[in-house]
């Protein structure tokens, strides 16, 4: 990923606010998601790498100063040349800058554990449970709190030890040898992960990581007009974090079967009926049955011509987080016999007379 430009792969602007860039990874790692048809597994990993420094502020914040020659791994690539990705000599006085402030004084502070991954899971429904609302139990396996020790990772009545390797600081301080000569760095202990201590009896079910796999079932609510492709965000219900650390987010997918009858736009449903043409011509009310499941008449207006829809106001989809109703618009049609009697043509033909 290295050289690429985060922002064009995401497909938003370099002043996208967090919100912006979140629509825009959503979208994207729906279209390429791997188990979908037509997924691509690459695009997929390129998105998720985007989005992991964008949504990240500092991460973020290193990436819009060093540009293409970041690192999601944690700081400058310096590339073959060793200016690789710098623009112009803005650029360049701002690597200084960052020189010294990353290597020169003490800059790097403690890393804490991970936040866990955020899950995005697809859900089906039928039109008339997105016209109710519905609760569903979902099913998935994810990283979950190990119960045996709570989520830590270790004994909590056995306690943790200061760390030898940094002495309890979470730091460690190393030499680095770059094109502008050497450099101090300080940077997170490897030995205890930037924590600061080790614990004294690691959690032999889950071997310290704080969680483990397993199965897990969900209720969730998806409210009264619920739209094909829209997606539900349920805070903190994803993958549980390394040793407590914040869980991540659920993102479900709702999909919308196909109706026989009805077809959905936006909060607007639309319907064919077939009529006889004499009740187009009498105008004999028509009995239907919206998305609800009530029978209503259909009273054929004045005028009306074969081509109109009618809109019958308030029977359509609910407005999703919202009150009110769309409207339904019905097409009717008619066909002509295929045999007419003598005494029905001639009554067809005073009828003619009289229109």
């Amino acid at each position: 990923m290295a050289g690429k430009d985060y922002y064009k792969v995401l497909g938003v602007a370099r002043t996208a606010t967090e919100e912006d860039i979140k629509k825009a990874y959503r979208r994207l790692a729906h279209q390429f998601h791997p188990d979908k048809a037509g997924g691509d597994e690459k695009k997929f990993k390129e998105v998720n790498e985007a989005y992991q420094v964008l949504s990240d502020k500092q991460k973020k914040a290193q990436y819009d100063q060093f540009g293409h020659v970041f690192s999601a791994q944690g700081g400058p690539s310096w590339g073959d040349s060793g200016f690789s990705g710098f623009q112009d000599m803005g650029d360049l006085g701002s690597m200084f800058e960052s020189i010294f402030e990353q290597f020169g004084g003490g800059g790097g502070r403690p890393r804490t554990y991970s936040r866990g991954s955020d899950i995005e899971l697809t859900e089906q429904i039928t039109l008339e449970e997105a016209f109710r609302g519905v609760t569903r139990s979902i099913s998935f396996k994810t990283q979950m709190s190990c119960e045996t020790c709570g989520g830590l990772g270790y004994d909590k009545a056995q306690g943790v030890k200061d760390c030898q390797t940094c002495g309890g600081k979470g730091q460690v301080r190393e030499q680095r040898r770059t094109f502008f000569g050497n450099f101090s760095q300080v940077k997170a202990c490897p030995a205890c992960r930037g924590i600061g201590n080790i614990p004294n009896k690691i959690c032999s079910q889950c071997a310290g990581a704080g969680r483990i796999k397993k199965a897990r079932e969900l209720k969730v609510m998806i409210a009264p007009g619920a739209a094909d492709g829209q997606i539900l965000k349920i805070v903190k219900e994803g993958e549980a974090g390394e040793r407590g650390a914040g869980a991540g987010d659920l993102y479900l997918i709702i999909r919308v079967k196909p109706h026989l009858i009805f077809i959905r736009r936006e909060n607007d449903l639309f319907m064919v009926k077939e009529i006889k043409i004499t009740e187009a011509f009498l105008r004999r009310p028509i009995r239907l049955r919206d998305i609800s499941g009530e029978d209503f008449d259909l009273e054929i207006p004045a005028n009306w011509r074969l081509q109109e829809k009618i809109r019958v106001a308030g029977r359509g989809m609910p407005r999703f987080g919202s009150h009110g109703r769309g409207d339904l618009l019905i097409q009717l049609e008619t066909k002509t016999p295929g045999h007419l009697s003598v005494k029905a043509k001639k009554a067809l033909e005073e009828l003619e007379g009289e229109l």
